[in-house]
């Protein structure tokens, strides 16, 4: 059971901030953040979890079974997150490329306190064994004061993983799958990285999100390992018996001239590659779901719609179906697993390939961050725009990966790999 209080407050966004920064005392830390992005489907404007009382990590073999296991003996709230490998306890798969991160395949916790952020408000939620701690937290939180020193930023070698010669010739391997018949698309993804080095994690999150602004933010920590996620892609939403899915494939470039940036934004609408390239996971997408929803009532309520971010211009659609009652959530995620927007299709011959091309362990990228309420009910994200850390391993990594149909060009892949990696390297690179 949990005690509940409601705070309205003067300056919200300050409360965010130091509530975030208080948090790091703490092992295990889920902070989730719309930045007020304008949403159809939102419940939270962010939500902070932290300390487990309760977690569960594991690898992938029978994965979901131990997470709907320990979803239903808890009946409560729990965060974490699902990596692609998870793919391998769905499906005859298997992930044997490199792995310079080393985290667990699948991780959620209960947190003895929980901060749910709407508005002006927020409401907090503690664990009855742990709630006579909350007026002392408030207190510390208010008083809280950033010390950016304790770990200074260092130069950091970003190395590619894939250089472009033959991340070219790769991506001209997988048009010959694709001429032969064996998939119509899949998205093809590369790593850059760097070794023996080290970030200040909530500082490195702070500044690439101030870059992108999106509506699925995300900062884990886990003891030493570290999420930090600039995701503009919801993957799924329950809402009761509402699924949501809104899966994003087209990408383009913003311009600070305003007439170009409007242009790029038509330009990308009226593209008939990033069209056919979105329309064929919206395909997969709803086959996903129709795996758990009542007969007919899977519904493609946005086509091809151009959202604009700070960074980038998207095409992003919106899917929904409905389940009935009794239809256990980790049931319908692990049939819908992993997001079509980074697998291909058909899904399983395009996994197959990706991991016969790729060059490392996708791991938590394109995977999923998120959470579940005592209600059943949950939200996810997918994790792309993101930069993971292993701080014991002194491991910095982030990937980008773009769709690959019989219309593209490897060269303007290689292109649009670079323009989602900005960000991130923008941020890595950034000196004091």
């Amino acid at each position: 059971m949990r005690t509940k209080e409601i705070h309205n407050l003067e300056d919200i966004q300050q409360f965010k901030e130091k509530a975030l920064l208080w948090s790091q005392q703490f092992d295990d830390v889920v902070w989730l953040d719309s930045n007020n992005y304008a949403q159809n489907y939102s419940s939270y404007d962010a939500v902070l979890a932290v300390d487990a009382f309760t977690s569960i990590q594991t690898d992938y073999f029978d994965g979901f079974e131990k997470l709907k296991e320990y979803q239903s003996q808890v009946n409560d709230w729990i965060f974490g997150y699902l990596t692609y490998d998870l793919k391998n306890d769905v499906e005859v798969l298997k992930s044997e490329n490199y792995d310079g991160l080393g985290f667990p395949d699948l991780f959620f916790f209960q947190p003895k306190k929980l901060f749910l952020f709407i508005g002006n408000s927020v409401e907090i939620q503690y664990l009855n064994a742990v709630d006579d701690e909350l007026e002392a937290d408030i207190e510390m939180i208010n008083t809280s004061e950033e010390n950016i020193e304790e770990t200074p930023f260092e130069d950091l070698k970003i190395k590619l993983r894939i250089h472009k010669d033959a991340y070219c010739e790769k991506v001209n391997t997988m048009l010959k799958h694709i001429q032969h018949g064996a998939i119509y698309e899949a998205n093809f993804c590369q790593e850059f990285y760097a070794e023996n080095t080290q970030i200040n994690p909530l500082e490195t999150y702070k500044r690439l999100n101030a870059i992108s602004k999106p509506p699925f933010a995300a900062f884990i920590k886990m003891s030493d390992k570290f999420v930090l996620s600039a995701s503009p892609e919801r993957y799924l939403k329950k809402e009761g018996e509402l699924m949501i899915s809104e899966p994003i494939k087209g990408t383009s470039k913003r311009s600070k001239n305003p007439k170009k940036d409007e242009q790029l934004k038509i330009d990308l609408a009226k593209d008939e590659k990033e069209r056919s390239e979105n329309i064929m996971i919206v395909d997969l997408v709803r086959n996903d779901l129709s795996k758990t929803a009542i007969k007919g009532s899977v519904k493609v309520t946005e086509l091809c719609k151009i959202y604009t971010f700070d960074q980038v211009h998207q095409m992003i659609s919106t899917v929904t179906s409905k389940v009935e009652k009794n239809t256990h959530p980790v049931d319908i995620i692990k049939s819908t697993f992993p997001m079509g927007s980074m697998t291909g299709a058909p899904k399983i011959s395009a996994m197959k390939i990706i991991e016969n091309l790729e060059e490392t362990k996708r791991g938590v990228y394109s995977g999923a961050i998120g959470y579940f309420n005592p209600s059943n009910d949950f939200d996810f994200n997918v994790v792309i725009r993101s930069i993971l850390y292993n701080a014991s391993k002194k491991y910095v990594s982030y990937s980008v990966g773009s769709a690959i149909t019989a219309k593209s060009d490897a060269l303007k892949e290689y292109e649009e790999c670079l323009i989602k990696a900005k960000a991130m390297r923008e941020v890595l690179e950034q000196k004091d």
